[in-house]
């Protein structure tokens, strides 16, 4: 692995760290390099603090960050070179790494007898401090939840090349923050794992693999680590209070009848002796999770407890299938598979029936971007900038191509070509079979606005407050409508018309054929939705909280629903229904005729993401982590 250029790393060598001194923590207001406020220390260990700290470099705003502090007192010579050697290899791996649940590194110096990190500030408790408060074990969605973040965590880590080895799983170096999210902290005994190579016993007792007693370090190690913490999790007993790989002798069902037998299998299993009889990697376990629970409903969002729903459903889901973080990208079902894209960087492919798990896809970003199936692969953008196609079957990547910023535009495919546009301000054509990309067209802003393909012309919308139409074969363009404000609504046509939303809060009519404009219809907010064509009129939500219907040839308005909340969702028409979400969590069905309500459902958080209708069932996701499907 190779370190970032811009991290300023040194060697630390043992001049540098004199025995002798064994000082204390550090005073409030100490400052480190000119530059790092010491503000609270936030953790003792047994070679040194953990502080909250300030960047004074960043005058205008305060910058919390954490400082990460060793001292090395240790009268042992070779016990000093250990510590030395971990220090360095925990900068230099999280220097290696970039994962939203692992804390950013963005320094490492050392001043007198001590060494220090500067990482990125977590908002939050380690789950051992929060089981030590509530003195019972947590509840098995809750505990689920955490499992699959960190299983996500694990497979990033084992996918590096070489694969990085955690060692030290455990509730005390798994921090929730307050916004429900796990961060994985202390990467001091992590190592880079090499094959068939051995070295000292390391990790913590009773949650350490036996092979680890051994010196040898495996990925499935990480697995049965998990498998301990998971155990003691949910029965609310300590393992380093038990004799060692006794887990056996221990079911989960003795202390907590509560837990499903398929969690408890899976548990057992991650916590076998044997390395061959464990699960073969951190997807597989992560699958086998998913799967123990198919009819979760929505979890714990922080540190509050659990959130319900106070208001009576008007109906019930078929299904729901968690993610780990928002989802707001947009379903497609293809061939009985949902596939969905969720802010925890992955691409889920989910049976459409049942909404059990089959692949995800991890990508470096969030996605946003709502997928697109084309033959036997399907195509997604990244916030990591990257378009990616990958099989339908497998779930493997088939090709990625890299641009210069994050992609929340969607993908669309014609003539063996994708057209997808990005943040960095250009709409690119995309090889379908190579991935290459054949062309390029700059605009001003960045492009969220996804790409209507009609007939030989490729028509987008940019923040540069413009509606581009642009030939499909050369990427020029043929005219510009500007709108003077941000556009991330995507164009829908009828006949000649093209109809097109814009932050100015109106409703655009051009001509598809000159850019001419038509009509212009205003509401009182912006119009971040796409507009839905249902035969000859158009719906289309506005964060003024309404749902509105036009009629497409004079732009007069039908009927207004009233949603009650920002839209930024766009609606989806089918049998003679319009279905969309607003930012207060509703999901809302509404007849097209005359804008009359038939149900509505509410979710546990915003829902910008546009439903699908297949077969009878609504598919939508919410950022309450949460993929639904609903009864039509």
């Amino acid at each position: 692995m190779t370190l970032p250029s811009n991290l300023d790393t040194h060697r630390i060598t043992e001049d540098k760290l004199p025995a002798a001194r064994t000082e204390g923590t550090l005073p409030t207001k100490t400052i480190l390099q000119e530059r790092y406020e010491i503000l609270a220390v936030q953790g003792i260990g047994g070679m040194g603090a953990v502080y909250q700290a300030r960047d004074l470099r960043f005058g205008a705003v305060s910058r919390i960050i954490a400082v990460k502090e060793m001292m090395n007192a240790a009268p042992d010579p070779r016990l000093r070179q250990i510590s030395i050697r971990n220090f360095e290899r925990e900068a230099n791996i999280l220097a290696s790494l970039s994962h939203p649940a692992i804390p950013k590194i963005f320094d490492f110096f050392s001043e007198s007898s001590r060494s220090y990190l500067v990482l990125e500030f977590v908002d939050g408790r380690t789950l051992e401090e929060i089981l030590a408060d509530r003195r019972k074990p947590f509840d098995q969605e809750e505990v689920l939840h955490w499992a699959l973040q960190v299983c996500d965590v694990l497979t990033y880590l084992h996918g590096q090349k070489p694969p990085v080895i955690f060692r030290d799983v455990k509730p005390d170096n798994l921090m929730l923050r307050h916004d429900g999210r796990i961060m994985v902290i202390d990467f001091g005994i992590a190592k880079v794992f090499e094959q068939g190579q051995r070295g000292t016993m390391i990790g913590t007792e009773g949650y350490s693999p036996p092979e680890q007693y051994r010196g040898v370090a495996d990925p499935r190690g990480d697995l049965y680590a998990l498998g301990a913490t998971l155990h003691h999790l949910l029965t609310g007993r300590d393992p380093r209070l038990e004799p060692p790989f006794t887990f056996h002798e221990r079911p989960i069902q003795l202390f907590n009848p509560a837990i499903a037998p398929e969690l408890q299998t899976v548990v057992s299993k991650a916590l076998a002796y044997d390395l061959d009889d464990r699960y073969s990697s951190a997807v597989e376990m992560s699958q086998a999770l998913s799967n123990a629970l198919p009819g979760r409903r929505p979890l714990s969002a922080g540190l509050g407890g659990p959130q319900t729903n106070a208001a009576p459903q008007d109906i019930v889901p078929k299904w729901t299938f968690r993610c780990e973080d928002e989802v707001r990208s947009s379903p497609r079902v293809a061939d009985d598979v949902l596939y969905i894209g969720s802010y925890d960087h992955n691409l889920y492919a989910l049976d459409a029936e049942r909404g059990s798990f089959i692949w995800k896809f991890p990508t470096q970003g969030g996605i946003a971007s709502t997928p697109i199936i084309y033959q036997t692969q399907v195509m997604v953008g990244s916030d990591d900038g990257h378009l990616y196609a990958v099989s339908c079957r497998t779930g493997h990547e088939i090709w990625a191509c890299a641009f210069s910023g994050p992609i929340r535009s969607s993908p669309r495919v014609e003539y063996g070509h994708a057209f997808v546009g990005a943040d960095d301000g250009y709409l690119y054509a995309v090889n379908a079979q190579s991935g290459r990309v054949v062309w390029r067209f700059q605009t001003a802003g960045p492009i969220r606005s996804s790409p209507l393909i009609a007939g030989e012309m490729i028509y987008v919308g940019s923040d540069d407050g413009f509606v581009y139409a642009v030939e499909m074969r050369s990427g020029q363009v043929k005219w510009k409508y500007n709108t003077n404000r941000r556009i991330t609504s995507s164009p829908a046509a009828l006949d000649v018309m093209l109809f097109i939303g814009s932050t100015d809060g109106s409703l655009h009519s051009v001509n598809a054929a000159s850019g001419w404009p038509m009509w212009r219809f205003r509401t009182k907010g912006a119009i971040l939705s796409s507009p839905a064509v249902v035969e000859d009129h158009l719906c289309v939500g506005s964060a003024d909280g309404n749902l509105y219907c036009l009629d497409a040839k004079s732009g007069r308005q039908v009927w207004k629903y009233e949603a009650g909340s920002p839209i930024a969702s766009s609606p989806t028409a089918s049998d003679g229904v319009v279905y969309v979400g607003s930012n207060d969590g509703t999901i809302h069905s509404v007849e097209a005729a005359n804008g009359r309500s038939r149900w509505r459902y509410t979710t546990g958080g915003p829902v910008p993401s546009s439903p699908s209708v297949v077969k009878n069932t609504v598919y939508v996701g919410s950022n309450d982590h949460n993929v639904y499907a609903l009864p039509a």
